[in-house]
């Protein structure tokens, strides 16, 4: 009689979702993904990954730089308004520290690569996961409801984004998202022959612009401000240069010519929100959460979509041992080992924002020093806790039959 595969249920199919299916795939998994979306989308901007990213991909047989077309080396050096370096970014000390640089992507290429490497009709697109019912272990397995019909699974993984129904769902009594005090702007322009030599971004009095050369020689920007919420998921494309040229248009080149070429209709702009506060768990029987869905956090350490990755890997490396029996125990030991990591992360990059965001001008001058002056040794430990911080936890058995 042939073998019955766990079948595991993704609900989202971003960056988080799909490499989760990736690795449960991997580990011998049969996986369905829910995505909401009437198929494939090319909406949005770029991601950059960073080591850690790179080496959770790394122990799935994933090669992000290989299928997301060519990866940049995407070392973000600081600079002033004016131009004027803060630091610069040394890509051989990174690579020689880390194995390799941090890597710029489109993130649709990235998710169209992960995509393309699991098995034909995982993805169900124009579906959405509505409930997750009988996730208790007594319950036997868990049932997802969805727009298409129900799905009876072993598993069930909540990678439904930073507004998780799931969350709020399973989770009613936590405060849920806190404006982060920012809006952001974010675009790819298309090639023009020429091409940003180097990411950067640059600080001013509560304001910030980066930019990110992607492969084929479009480049990534984004743009950040401190301003009241507006529309926490809107695009305002009437406006949008207008806006961008009032606020960065006197900064230093390249940003002026870069912002005459944006097309409105094309700029993404978001609030930027964070979980108010952790989650006691990223799991419930035999559903999990990960990624925004479990620890939304803002993007000044750019490592929202990396700990997604990390999530993704370690859930399946954990599962990888546990029969049907043993999923609830893998998910609680799951929760043990990412939920210290992400939200100290999550804290961290809030408090990131807080400084770069500093908006009196003594303020922002006494950041820019301190900026200037840290000694080289403080800024890679820095940096060690976020790309050396991943980490496999060990599976000592198999857990269940």
């Amino acid at each position: 009689m042939a073998e019955v595969r766990r079948h595991a249920v993704v609900a989202g199919a971003g960056i988080g979702g799909l490499a989760a299916a990736l690795a449960l795939h991997r580990s011998g998994w049969r996986v369905t993904v829910c995505e909401r979306a009437p198929g494939p989308t090319s909406v949005g901007a770029g991601i950059v990954l960073a080591p850690n990213a790179l080496r959770a991909f790394d122990t799935i047989g994933f090669d992000a730089t290989r299928a997301a077309g060519r990866a940049v080396p995407a070392a973000m050096g600081l600079r002033r308004p004016d131009g004027r370096w803060l630091n610069r970014a040394d890509t051989a000390a990174m690579t020689a520290r880390y194995g390799r640089p941090p890597l710029a992507v489109h993130r649709a290429a990235l998710t169209d690569a992960l995509a393309a490497a699991l098995p034909e009709g995982t993805v169900r697109y124009a579906t959405t996961v509505t409930a997750v019912t009988a996730v208790d272990p007594a319950d036997g397995g868990p049932v997802v409801r969805t727009t298409a019909g129900d799905l009876t699974a072993d598993l069930a993984v909540a990678a439904d984004g930073i507004h998780s129904p799931l969350r709020r769902r399973h989770f009613p009594d936590h405060p849920g998202l806190r404006y982060s005090g920012e809006t952001a702007w974010r675009t790819v322009l298309p090639a023009d022959g020429a091409a940003v030599a180097a990411a950067a971004e640059t600080w001013g009095r509560g304001e910030r612009f980066g930019i990110v050369p992607l492969a084929d020689g479009r480049t990534y920007v984004f743009a950040t401000a401190v301003t009241p919420a507006t529309d926490p998921g809107g695009r305002h494309p009437e406006d949008a240069r207008a806006e961008l040229l009032s606020r960065f248009g006197a900064w230093h080149e390249p940003i002026p010519a870069l912002l005459e070429r944006i097309d409105p209709a094309a700029v993404l702009r978001h609030d930027l929100y964070d979980l108010a506060a952790p989650l006691p768990r990223y799991h419930r029987g035999r559903l999990a959460w990960l990624g925004d869905a479990a620890h939304a956090m803002t993007p000044n350490l750019g490592q929202g979509g990396c700990q997604a990755v990390e999530d993704a890997v370690v859930l399946a490396h954990l599962l990888s041992g546990a029969g049907t029996s043993g999923v609830p125990a893998a998910l609680a030991a799951y929760s043990a080992a990412r939920c210290a990591r992400t939200d100290a992360v999550r804290v961290r990059s809030r408090r990131a924002g807080r400084v770069a965001a500093v908006t009196h001008p003594l303020a922002a001058a006494v950041r820019d020093l301190a900026v200037r002056a840290v000694p080289a040794r403080a800024a890679r430990r820095a940096t060690d806790d976020l790309f050396d911080g991943f980490t496999l936890p060990a599976v000592t058995a198999p857990i269940g039959a």
